[in-house]
């Protein structure tokens, strides 16, 4: 460090006042304090101001009186009348001719020869004279500067010798000297190149200070600039060390910026040497003067470095520590040793006063465990390895016993990172015989302080899960346990921690103690993701995920049921891979384990007792059931434990059915299943809706919960229930203190009231009012509603009331699905309108089984519109249902063999196909108009129906193209072709496979494929369809040579209008039909000449129907002639098809 005399330095009263132009403080000053800073007083008091006022006139005369006595005043006086103007000339030609290459020393043009050497000739000269000598010498050596240091880039070793500044008696007057010309020659003396060249003379650092008291408008720029020279890293060496003596001394004379030195240091990422001695003045030096704000701790200043989010300034002080840390193994002076010092003193006064801090154990607590962390910091990321001095009051410190309470629980946890990531802390006997004793005292005192604390979390269950994870070699895991809790990322080595895993594992936790403790741990009650710190729930995590409780036999059930209980919003990360490690050591046995022992799965009856509580139903206070005197497990918020239990179920299903499907031996050991009516009562829908509107607190939960529903419950996830419940959801707000002022009981009894009216207008005002109920009051009322449906819906009931009623039977199909459509399938059964009566209601596993169950119910549901869009609503849902129903028993029993496999698989895909062309087939014959619904009318009910089970049969068409296939090949009445190729504009499939369908050997499929073509040609006028109708045709040509006479007839009477239709849209192929009808009219002469009684006179049994025949269509005619016989019907139907073709207009372009 460079030696300064500290009285050559203007001290921080002078500066102060100086600084504030404090006048009245000035003139208290004597006369060695106010020494430094005249040439600023001079100019003040002599100077022409620019401030003409009053006041400052009677300043500068109060100035001028206080400088009147000085004797020195008078020299500085006289160098202010000096002609700068051809002095700044001057000095421009010498600083041109020094900064020339090979000039030599003695060469200047502001000084001519000296006979008696610098010093000599500056005491005894004028003012104008002593200016010059101090300008050439000042040139010089700015001129050394700038070619030495800047150009060569040459390191400097040591001071440059001068007479005039390297003399402590002439300092003063050279200072006074200094600072008038820089004040007077602004432009050609820069004050950032001044400053940088007297740091190479002995007394340059006091002259900077001088400066910086003259000019306190330019302090800032002068610390800048000593700081933008300085070096990143070796501020050790002799120009660094001289530069941190300056900043030291500017920062000494104006203590109230250096924090602002030290912050601008940091930020600009250089001289850490300094930062550091700054902050240790500044501790020193905190109770000297009132510029000096609060406490600022070393301890507190390098944790924000190092702890910080900037990776850059972090990097730049760890590279210094490494630095220093080499400099110390060198023995090599370095502000790091005074760094450490500070720091094992403030270690060990805490540990002698017994943890305490300014009278305060809480205090000293929370020092310490900041203290702690800065040490990990230094050994994690600057490297920092500790003497023995370090070690042995480090140890002391973390066995020191802290109070019970929070704080004393943090700083036992920091202790246990702090042996954990620096194991070399215990490689002495006496350090390590300290530690066990510490530990197994935790140990001992554990419950203790939980119990005092009244905290949810404690070192207990970290000690547990350092245990465990030693136990399992799981050592990674002990380095992210150690970073999470010190909130620093340490690479901790495992090689070094062979000494520790023997004290955990041998000395205090043994395997089967480590699982029989775990189970006895109480659970966390109201845990929540809120919940800080190591709990219960990681260790008991840790174990499963080790097979500790299988291998050793404990049973774990118990207590994850009670931790899911106590579960409350939001909800805690560690749930999730808690139910996953759990539900995998139920499905899995332990490979390690001869016996294939796994733990048990919640039982359908202690899960049930959760689901008692009905989150999706508000009931009275009479009628809830106090869970807490069936069982002792106390549920704190049933949603989030229902929530968790549902993730639990599934996920446990799904790991089941996937075992069951890989593993053919499954068979062997018997693995639980939850039965489909316990499934059934679960309200899956309800609850992944809530979680869904609620992801602040069930986001977590909501993707898990979301992949299994869409794999094993489709039927939950049809688009136009989600769509609904989202709507439901933007349309009203459930309002806490509106549902505090309903009674369930009332709301059924104005139900019951307003249908006992038979009033349609009450009935719609009470199904309005039900849609304002929040949903939780509204699915109470659900199985009164289903009673009323046979009502409703009778041909006299309004149309407007039924309307409401759909949509309150979909609203409460947002709440719980799966219910709501066995209810209603049950009621619109046939025995609740007349009909014979059944045994039994069906549930849910019967209509899974048979989703024609549906479809069952009264024939005048065929003709409602709303009741038959809930219908097929819920036979979609069915259907999803049976088909995954059918995955899921395949997946259960493996098959023995590829080809059993194949079998069965093809068994399923016939079953559920089968269904599902049953359920088209009845909704087509729904579609068949009776006879007293023949009306020309468009908006009757008939026509509503068809609409909504052609819009379902697109649905169904456009999923599964086979199934269409299915459909046509079995065939349906043709009279609905015409309303299926219009209404369902998915039919263009079919063009794909009507080539098929005419190969068939029965005829009655091919003149329905010729019939669809013709409605398809129609419909979609494309290539496609003519290529098919070419082939009909072609068909058709084959078949009149082929078929005999009493095929023929009935098969060309049914397909001759479709063949004439298709010439509509494809004029090419008039010449085919009329090619086909010449050739089919002789054939059918041929025929009657052979068989016909009459033949010999045709024309008169056909002239009385010649003019019938143009204004009949081609139904009305097959009505008008079905008494005929079927030669004369088909010589009838000829004569039509002519008559329509010739009707066309552009038939005369072939004829």
């Amino acid at each position: 460090m460079i030696v300064v005399n500290e009285k050559l330095i203007p001290s921080a009263k002078t500066y102060c006042v100086i600084r504030d132009l404090d006048l009245d403080a000035i003139e208290r000053l004597d006369l060695p304090a106010i020494r430094p800073i005249l040439p600023t007083l001079v100019r003040m008091g002599w100077c022409v101001p620019l401030d003409t006022s009053d006041h400052w006139s009677q300043q500068r005369k109060n100035i001028q009186k206080m400088l009147s006595g000085i004797e020195v005043i008078n020299n500085i006086v006289h160098l202010l009348s000096i002609d700068f103007h051809a002095l700044e000339m001057d000095v421009r030609k010498e600083q041109q001719l020094r900064f020339k290459v090979g000039v030599a020393a003695n060469d200047s043009l502001l000084i001519s020869a000296l006979t008696d050497g610098l010093a000599l000739e500056f005491e005894r000269c004028d003012g104008i004279k002593k200016l010059r000598l101090l300008l050439s010498e000042l040139i010089s050596l700015m001129a050394f500067v700038r070619q030495t240091v800047y150009q060569t880039q040459q390191p400097v070793t040591g001071l440059r010798p001068s007479e005039l500044f390297d003399n402590e008696v002439y300092l003063d007057e050279v200072s006074d000297v200094l600072c008038i010309a820089i004040s007077e020659l602004p432009n050609t003396l820069l004050i950032h190149e001044v400053i940088e060249a007297l740091l190479h003379v002995k007394n340059g650092t006091a002259l900077i200070c001088r400066i910086a008291a003259n000019f306190t408008d330019s302090f800032a720029d002068i610390c800048l600039t000593l700081l933008n020279n300085g070096d990143k890293q070796e501020d050790e060496s002799f120009c660094g060390r001289t530069r941190m003596t300056a900043l030291r001394l500017l920062c000494q004379m104006n203590p109230s910026d250096a924090l602002t030195v030290r912050s601008e240091a940091v930020d600009m990422c250089r001289m850490p040497s300094l930062t550091i001695m700054l902050t240790l003045d500044y501790i020193q030096n905190k109770h000297k003067s009132a510029d000096y704000l609060p406490q600022t701790d070393i301890v507190s200043f390098i944790n924000g470095i190092l702890l910080g989010n900037d990776d850059r300034i972090r990097n730049w002080f760890s590279q210094y520590i490494r630095s220093g840390q080499k400099c110390m193994e060198q023995m090599r002076p370095t502000s790091l040793i005074d760094l450490r010092s500070e720091l094992l003193k403030s270690v060990n006064l805490l540990v002698e006063n017994g943890l305490k801090s300014e009278g305060s154990l809480e205090s000293g607590v929370s020092d310490a465990c900041v203290l702690i962390r800065l040490y990990c910091a230094l050994r994690a990321i600057a490297n920092m390895k500790f003497t023995d001095e370090e070690t042995n009051a480090l140890i002391s410190l973390i066995i020191c016993r802290p109070p019970a309470n929070q704080i004393g629980i943090r700083f036992v946890s920091l202790g246990l990172c702090m042996i954990l990531s620096s194991p070399l802390l215990i490689s002495s006997a006496d350090n390590e015989s300290k530690v066990i004793q510490w530990i197994k005292w935790l140990v001992k005192e554990e419950s203790y302080f939980g119990r005092l604390t009244d905290v949810k979390s404690s070192f207990g269950e970290m000690l547990l899960l350092i245990a465990i994870h030693f136990h399992s070699n799981q050592l990674p895991a002990i380095g992210e346990l150690v970073s999470s809790t010190l909130g620093i990322k340490i690479p901790v080595r495992t090689n070094n921690m062979n000494r520790i895993k023997v004290i955990f594992t041998q000395e205090i936790f043994i395997d089967q103690t480590v699982t029989t403790h775990a189970v006895k741990v109480p659970v966390t009650q109201n845990l929540n993701s809120s919940v800080a710190g190591f709990l219960p729930v990681h260790c008991i995590y840790q174990l499963l995920k080790s097979r500790a409780f299988t291998k050793h036999k404990v049973p774990i059930k118990d207590w994850i049921f009670k931790q899911i209980c106590n579960a409350v919003a939001p909800i805690h990360t560690i749930f999730l891979p808690l139910i996953e490690i759990y539900v995998n050591s139920i499905i899995h046995p332990n490979p390690k384990v001869a016996s294939n022992t796994t733990n048990e799965p919640f039982s359908e009856e202690e899960i049930l007792l959760i689901f008692r509580h009905k989150v999706y139903s508000h009931e009275d206070d009479d009628e809830k059931i106090d869970f807490n005197d069936i069982n002792d497990t106390i549920v704190s918020c049933p949603l989030t434990s229902q929530l968790l239990l549902l993730y639990f179920v599934l996920l446990y299903e799904d790991n089941r059915l996937t075992y069951h499907s890989k593993n053919v031996s499954s068979t062997e050991r018997k693995i639980m299943k939850y039965s489909p009516e316990f499934l059934a009562q679960i309200p899956i829908f309800y609850l992944i809706q809530s979680a869904r509107y609620d992801q602040q607190n069930y986001g977590a939960i909501t993707s898990p919960l979301l992949r299994l529903i869409a794999h094993h419950y489709p039927h939950l996830c049809l688009v136009k229930d989600w769509l609904s419940s989202e709507l439901s959801s933007h349309k009203k707000k459930e309002m806490t203190y509106k549902s505090q002022q309903i009674s369930t009981k009332k709301e059924r009894k104005l139900f019951e009231n307003s249908f006992e009216t038979n009033s349609p207008s009450i009935i719609i005002s009470e199904l309005d009012r039900l849609m304002t109920l929040p949903k939780t009051h509204l699915w109470p009322l659900a199985p009164d509603f289903i009673l009323k449906l046979p009502s409703l819906f009778c041909r006299s009931t309004p149309r407007k009331l039924c309307e409401k009623a759909k949509i309150v039977w979909f609203e409460l199909n947002s709440i719980f699905p799966r219910k709501l459509w066995v209810m209603t399938v049950n009621v619109l059964r046939p025995k609740l309108f007349g009909f014979a009566p059944k045994t039994q209601s069906l549930t849910w596993s019967d209509i899974m089984s048979d989703p024609l169950h549906v479809l069952r119910c009264d024939e005048r549901i065929f003709r409602n519109a709303e009741l038959m869009e809930i219908t097929l609503h819920m036979l979609s849902a069915f259907l999803a249902a049976s088909r995954i129903n059918l995955s899921h028993h395949l997946m259960e029993t493996v098959s023995k063999s590829p080809d059993e496999e194949k079998d069965r698989e093809e068994l399923r895909s016939a079953l559920l196909t089968a269904q599902e062309s049953a359920a088209i087939q009845i909704l087509l014959e729904c579609c068949i108009a009776k006879p007293e619904e023949m009306d020309t009318n468009l908006l009757t009910n008939l026509r509503e129906v068809q609409g909504l089970i052609c819009s379902h049969l697109h649905q169904v068409f456009i999923s599964d193209t086979n199934i269409a296939k299915l459909v046509h090949f079995q065939g349906y009445d043709s009279e609905l072709l015409p309303l299926v190729v219009t209404a369902i504009p998915s039919m263009h499939i079919c063009l794909d496979f009507i080539p098929e369908l005419l190969g068939q050997p029965d005829l009655q499929k091919q003149a329905f494929a010729i019939n669809l073509c013709s409605h398809l040609c129609k419909q979609y006028s494309i290539t496609k369809s003519f290529n098919v109708s070419k082939l009909c045709f072609n068909v058709a040509v084959t078949l009149v040579s082929v078929l005999p006479s009493d095929k023929r007839a009935p098969f060309f009477t049914s397909i001759l209008p479709a063949l004439v239709q298709m010439c509509a849209p494809f004029p090419l192929l008039c010449e085919d039909a009329v090619k086909l009808l010449i050739q089919l009219s002789q054939i059918n002469m041929s025929c009657l000449a052979s068989t016909s009684s009459h033949f010999m006179y045709p024309e008169a049994t056909l002239r009385q129907y010649n003019k019938k025949l143009e204004c009949l269509n081609w139904q009305q005619l097959n009505d008008h002639f079905s008494n005929l016989p079927i030669e004369d019907s088909l010589s009838l139907c000829i004569q039509k098809a002519f008559i329509s073709l010739s009707d066309l207009p552009f038939i005369k372009k072939i004829y």
